[in-house]
């Protein structure tokens, strides 16, 4: 007869060793909404004063990565606290971002219905339409004077902005490896 060895010939690299291995429920939830807070702390911790206006909002580019590369993530209502706090760290008036990041999340919710099957590239253009239009909204809303010069000066940062989206949808995907995880547990 034939002997059976002591340990299995093949592991996958996601089962591990099966005992004791669960994603961690406090990773799993905290792990998007700590990356768009760090999104939208990022530009104010790194960039100086005078280049601020120019940067891309990096917090909102985040918040629509997530939404589009896990559509049931986030709650609808996310984009409230979320631009809260972009708001009072951008500078933005307040209720700027709240209203603009509830309207992205609403109109995702919409599309997702919609579209429920989407590629790379339809991704990456709602992105960059969400983007444009989140930034042409904020600068109206912020009371800005709208004149051929201001929208020259945008031009840098939308098209940063929009080209940045395939790095932050790549990031996110490794987020979202790291958020579920398994992790050994104890007891």
């Amino acid at each position: 007869m034939i002997e059976r060895r002591g340990r299995p010939t093949r592991s996958t690299r996601y089962r591990g060793s099966g005992i004791n291995r669960e994603a961690s429920p406090l990773r799993a939830g905290t792990v998007p909404y700590v990356s768009i807070l760090a999104g939208s702390l990022l530009p104010v911790l790194l960039l100086q004063a005078d280049v601020m206006p120019l940067s891309p909002p990096l917090g909102y580019i985040m918040l629509v990565a997530w939404r589009l590369m896990r559509p049931g993530l986030l709650p609808i209502w996310a984009g409230v606290p979320l631009g809260l706090f972009d708001d009072l760290v951008s500078g933005q008036p307040i209720g700027c971002a709240v209203l603009l990041w509830s309207l992205t999340m609403i109109a995702f919710e919409y599309l997702e219905q919609q579209v429920p099957w989407r590629g790379f590239w339809q991704d990456w253009f709602t992105a960059g339409l969400a983007i444009v239009l989140y930034i042409l909204a904020a600068m109206a809303l912020s009371r800005a004077t709208v004149s051929p010069a201001l929208l020259l000066a945008m031009l840098p940062q939308i098209v940063v902005a929009v080209v940045l989206y395939p790095v932050f949808a790549r990031l996110v995907s490794r987020l979202d490896l790291f958020r579920l995880a398994r992790t050994r547990r104890i007891g």
